[in-house]
């Protein structure tokens, strides 16, 4: 009995300084990194200042002050950007916070720096700063980083709200009322003919929205339907936005429209791109929701029947080339503008996402320097891009096939290609 006993000892301390192991190389893997993200900070603030300091120097004076100042650090956030493969808006919100967390937390930011807290916490009490007042911003700092080098971020986040609420001088009334004017709906796609939509508005619109579908489902639960609660939920806000039908409704006929009922009352102005043998009904192959991606080809076919203004565009399966949009003259501006909106799907610069019918429809080459109005030379542009590929230092190259070639200040070169067929 006693040798199991050590036996089983030995197996436990063997067990513990493995465990050990692992649990010491997560932590200063994440102290390295936390190491890192202040270097990254520092970094983002450094370039804003620089780009501040020279926007007189590097953007034209036709521009009013204030405007040189964003054009420059937009240029200088672009340039980072592209050299990263990373959304620009991306890398100007990165920028943002690293300023606030540089010159307003340096306490925070050494934190940082020694690995005692992460990035996520320290952009948690960045965020919390911006809105508390330059009063109780000392004070703040110094009793929420306390909580930080002891704390999760999700139990950071709860009492940084707390904090700045106990310190802030203004009612919440009035910073209610403030904030209520960021209220907005945003789109977001994701897999497999699927997407979030987010709504952003007061607490108790929320709120109150969400007793609804809640309700609603409840009720339909309740009559018997076998779909879960989730999906019962999904599909009653569903049904609330687009077919007004709502719990009271469900109570007395307690039965939610399935989604493919509320699809028929979508009636949009929708483009879909179509490949010519799924339009034969011989393939299966995914139809293109523009704005989206890949959808079902019944979904396509039912969402076109009820739409007032439809494009189809017919594309050949083995190339991907574009067979028709519709119409079979190209010789006026608006099919041209169309061609080149399909060719390209997306503002042209790197790595900006911007739709193609929202973008600008740029001359490559100047219409005053000779360039010409043909799909050689025009290239979808949204307007930030637009103007910035004015700026010195900029250079864009159209080159055969609707290739965009891109030199930014830094002397990177970048590379785009028109938006290719999904199929």
């Amino acid at each position: 009995m006693a040798e199991t006993t050590s036996t089983a000892i030995r197996v436990g301390d063997e067990h513990a300084v493995q465990l050990a192991e692992f649990s010491d190389e997560w932590a200063e893997i994440h102290r390295q990194q936390a190491v890192l993200d202040a270097r990254k900070a520092r970094l983002l603030a450094r370039s804003a200042a620089y780009a501040d300091a020279f926007a007189d120097a590097t953007v034209p004076a036709v521009f009013p002050p204030a405007e040189r100042r964003a054009l420059s650090r937009r240029s200088a956030c672009a340039a980072l950007a592209m050299a990263t493969r990373t959304p620009e808006r991306t890398v100007q919100r990165a920028t943002n916070d690293a300023e606030r967390l540089v010159n307003e937390a340096p306490a925070v930011l050494a934190s940082l720096e020694a690995g005692r807290i992460s990035a996520r916490h320290a952009q948690v009490i960045t965020d919390q700063l911006c809105d508390v007042p330059a009063a109780g911003r000392t004070v703040f700092l110094e009793q929420v980083l306390v909580v930080a080098e002891r704390t999760t971020v999700a139990g950071l986040r709860t009492s940084a709200r707390v904090l700045r609420e106990r310190l802030h001088p203004e009612s919440i009334t009035a910073r209610a009322t403030r904030s209520e004017a960021d209220r907005r709906v945003s789109f977001e796609p994701t897999a497999d003919g699927m997407a979030w939509v987010h709504l952003f508005t007061t607490a108790p619109i929320a709120q109150g929205i969400m007793e609804r579908v809640e309700a609603g489902a409840a009720e339909s639960r309740a009559a018997g339907d076998t779909r879960t609660c989730a999906q019962l939920q999904a599909d009653a806000l569903a049904a609330l936005a687009l077919t007004g039908v709502t719990p009271e409704d469900v109570m007395s006929s307690p039965v939610l429209p399935h989604p493919i009922e509320v699809q028929d009352h979508i009636k949009p102005t929708v483009q879909i791109t179509v490949p010519v043998l799924t339009m034969a009904g011989v393939s299966d192959t995914p139809a293109t929701l523009d704005g989206y991606g890949p959808i079902d080809p019944e979904t396509a076919a039912r969402i076109a029947v009820n739409a007032p203004s439809f494009t189809r565009i017919l594309v050949q399966p083995e190339t991907g080339a574009i067979l028709s949009v519709g119409r079979n003259q190209y010789r006026v501006p608006a099919d041209l503008q169309r061609a080149v909106r399909l060719r390209d799907g997306t503002c042209r610069a790197p790595g900006c996402g911007r739709r193609a019918r929202a973008c600008d429809l740029d001359h490559s080459v100047a219409w005053e320097d000779g360039g010409t109005t043909d799909a050689g030379n025009l290239a979808c542009l949204c307007r930030h891009h637009h103007r910035m590929k004015h700026l010195p230092g900029w250079n864009l190259d159209h080159q055969r096939g609707g290739v965009l070639a891109w030199t930014t200040p830094d002397g990177k070169h970048h590379r785009t290609e028109p938006d290719p067929a999904p199929f």
